[in-house]
């Protein structure tokens, strides 16, 4: 059931205000009234769930500062300004400053009524964007595991959200353990489709006749539907699309072409070839690559995602350590260092490999993470250069990596962090805020 949106009503004259809300009553809106703008701003915050009807000659604060105020706060919140005869530039000038629209009195009731619906539609999607967001942002279900405070991750999970919302087909791209699976998964799952069926399927697993059969049938009878019927208005993801042959590349450019708009069957597809010179464009036919690409995400590679790399390291060394029944190592500043100067041509898959290592050669007592790395490195074969960092850069991951992982150690006690790492109140609050850490995230 859709939640109720409210609409603030603010305007000096009593009447007007009384006149509108009752009107707007009628109609099944939530009213609320304001006989000032200086009143309706201590109602009215970010997020507020609702839209604003404000005149624009007020005394004390006008409506145009009122509407920019309210701007400066939400941008995104729906006002209807409503003006006297002759006040048009002036409506024009709010418009421009982000006005929904506006109303020129006298107006008619039933203009008020449909501005207000249309509004208040506007503020729920624009509300429900937000909480898809934030649950992105704050890591819950599928979006849990794209861990990453850096700015390439908070691009990729606004492309998740933007793209799952699209309807068309997509292609991942991105170097081999960058995640391009979990992606695929978390597109389904924060569209419209996520209750329908998700069907994977890896191209350079199969034959070309196992392929074909299982894509598109013919199938014996009694065995299971081809995969873009199993799946029909749902998802089917293609592993390592660039192993289909040219004909089946073909077939499935046929296939897409044939479902026209929206799509039936969407169609997630996942390139890892990546050999020195060769891109995504060069391994599909050109008239497939442009249909599929149309809608397109590339994963960032873990050398681009800074501090990134501490956060993730931290946390799988968490999880290895309680499945191991051991103390996670503790990282010195030299390893932090070492960490993020890594080239990590294996990406998130290679920094689990030596998450998983690092805890174990800790509970025999042995070992350094350097050495892991190394040999990590040497048995990834050639290597992607990093080029260095400020010293004052790896000292604040450094850090603030400390920082995180006493506070969640401690459960968010202040005063145990403060024992631990001999630091005053203020100080600590001040590398707080500087490091965008909050204290209600640890409780």
């Amino acid at each position: 059931m859709a939640r109720t949106m409210k609409v603030a009503i603010v305007d000096d004259e009593q009447d007007m205000r009384q006149s509108i809300s009752q009107w707007l009553a009628l109609s099944g809106f939530d009213t609320e009234t304001f006989a000032c703008a200086e009143d309706a701003l201590k109602a009215i915050g970010p997020d507020w769930p609702g839209v604003v009807v404000s005149d624009i000659k007020m005394p004390g604060m006008d409506g145009m500062v009122f509407l920019k105020r309210l701007m400066s706060q939400d941008s995104g919140l729906p006002v209807i300004m409503i003006t006297g005869h002759g006040d048009v530039p002036m409506a024009v000038e709010a418009m421009r400053l982000g006005a929904w629209d506006f109303l020129e009195k006298p107006f008619n009731p039933d203009r008020m009524t449909e501005l207000a619906k249309r509004a208040t539609q506007a503020r729920r999607m624009t509300l429900d964007a937000r909480a898809l967001r934030k649950e992105l942002s704050d890591g819950t279900g599928i979006m849990q595991k794209l861990i990453g405070a850096s700015a390439a991750m908070d691009r990729l999970r606004e492309d998740i959200l933007d793209l799952g919302q699209a309807d068309g087909h997509v292609l991942i791209d991105g170097e081999t353990g960058t995640g391009k699976t979990l992606v695929a998964h978390a597109l389904h799952a924060v569209g419209p489709r996520a209750g329908k069926k998700f069907a994977s399927l890896s191209c350079a697993a199969y034959s070309e006749d196992v392929l074909a059969a299982r894509l598109f049938g013919p199938v014996e009878e009694g065995g299971p539907l081809p995969l873009v019927e199993e799946a029909r208005g749902g998802t089917v993801l293609l592993e390592d699309v660039e192993a289909l042959s040219q004909g089946l590349q073909a077939r499935l450019l046929t296939f897409i072409n044939d479902q026209g708009t929206p799509a039936e069957t969407r169609i997630v597809a996942i390139c890892n070839d990546h050999q020195q010179g060769r891109t995504v464009e060069d391994a599909l036919r050109p008239d497939l690559y442009y249909r599929l690409s149309a809608l397109k995400i590339t994963l960032p590679p873990l050398r681009s995602r800074g501090e990134d790399i501490l956060t993730l390291f931290t946390r799988m060394t968490e999880q290895f350590a309680e499945e191991y029944g051991c103390e996670a190592p503790a990282i010195t500043a030299q390893e932090a260092a070492q960490l993020l100067q890594a080239p990590w041509p294996g990406n998130v898959r290679q920094l689990i490999n030596v998450a998983e290592r690092a805890v174990l050669q800790n509970r025999r007592g042995s070992g350094s993470i350097a050495s892991l790395l190394m040999t990590e490195n040497e048995a990834a074969g050639p290597t992607i250069s990093t080029e260095g960092k400020p010293l004052k850069e790896y000292v604040e991951s450094f850090e603030k990596m400390l920082i995180d992982n006493t506070m969640r150690r401690h459960k968010g006690s202040i005063t145990a962090v403060m024992d631990e790492l001999c630091l005053p109140r203020r100080t600590l609050n001040e590398k707080m805020a500087k490091y965008a850490l909050s204290r209600s995230d640890y409780l």
